[in-house]
């Protein structure tokens, strides 16, 4: 019964303005945000070349969109080029509960990396998905197709949506919270969608850049 809750509740809200405005003017100020942080982008491309010039600036993996639909997922490099081929050496060392992998001292991330991902600076790319129409600003995060593998019935209702930059998860502990938790808030978010909640979580995003917390 409460697995279909939420589905019934964005069923009935999917049809409303609210959703199409939201992408609507997630993609213009997303635009605006690509000229205005410019700078910052070639400052960290910048850095990024410095520590190793012939890695690339940008990394791009797949992620699973609404209703299941993969895309490619831009951020800033924070890991070693080899880093996906290392991957399977450090799962046994996983940090975080359920169908994700955290790793609070991974040795693939590099100097800067580690910098970026503190105050979430590798995340900015992600403008970019916005744009393009595969995120949001404000919704769950999307996750990896090995994860989504595993995921139950009622995980997948997390897909119900566009995912976001941004979200509950990620301005209420991030990786400090388990993988149910992840979902018990994702579902929370689908099931009071509204532009109250989006501004509320937009004010708490601005908090948690300033005063980084579960970020690693």
């Amino acid at each position: 019964m409460e697995q279909s809750k939420a589905h019934l509740l964005f069923q009935a809200k999917e049809g409303t303005d609210y959703l199409k405005w939201k992408m609507r003017l997630g993609k213009v100020l997303s635009l605006v945000a690509l000229l205005i942080l410019s700078p910052l982008f070639f400052l960290i491309a910048f850095s990024i070349k410095i520590m190793d010039w012939k890695a690339p600036v940008f990394f791009k993996q797949v992620r699973v969109g609404k209703n299941g639909k993969t895309f490619y997922m831009y951020k800033f490099r924070t890991m070693r080029p080899d880093a996906e081929e290392q991957l399977g050496k450090y799962l046994s060392q996983n940090e975080i509960s359920g169908a994700m992998f955290k790793m609070k001292k991974d040795p693939r991330v590099t100097k800067i990396g580690r910098l970026l991902r503190k105050t979430s600076l590798d995340e900015l790319p992600q403008i970019w998905n916005v744009v393009k129409g595969d995120m949001s600003l404000i919704g769950p995060r999307p996750p990896l197709p090995r994860e989504v593998a595993v995921y139950s019935a009622y995980d997948k209702q997390r897909l119900l949506i566009t995912p976001g930059c941004t979200g509950l998860w990620q301005v209420s502990g991030r990786n400090e919270l388990s993988f149910e938790e992840m979902v018990e808030l994702d579902l929370r978010y689908i099931a009071n969608l509204s532009w109250k909640l989006d501004f509320k979580i937009l004010c708490k995003t601005f908090i948690v850049l300033l005063i980084p917390k579960g970020a690693y």
